[in-house]
């Protein structure tokens, strides 16, 4: 009886600690997935249009690059626009220290 015991301990803690890396990662996706529902300009739309609804934002960086390619930083998603139209929306880091799922290997196939 005490070997069927032993015998369980190392199962549980697998156990344990997959959870525990599931449950991780399931809340960096459910973020994800609730801030992509929130309201982030659309493509396409001008730069006067994107400042007239969500206000003026925490920083402009200038443009560069050929096209020009400028940003507009707000609290939750930063813009990115070609020119004075909206080409891309994506959201902040709820963290600095945050990290995402890690690119996949090149060379490597995909699971």
């Amino acid at each position: 009886m005490t070997k069927i015991r032993f015998n369980w301990i190392p199962l549980a803690l697998i156990a344990v600690l997959t959870t525990s890396v599931a449950t991780a990662d399931t809340l960096l996706v459910e973020r994800m997935q609730r801030a992509q529902e929130q309201a982030v300009p659309r493509k396409g739309a001008t730069m006067v249009e994107v400042e007239s609804q969500y206000g003026a934002p925490q920083q402009k960086r200038d443009a560069v690059g050929q096209p020009p390619i400028s940003r507009w930083v707000y609290p939750a998603f930063t813009v990115y626009f070609e020119r004075d139209y909206v080409i891309n929306a994506v959201v902040n880091k709820a963290s600095p220290t945050e990290q995402g799922p890690k690119p996949a290997l090149a060379g490597h196939p995909q699971e």
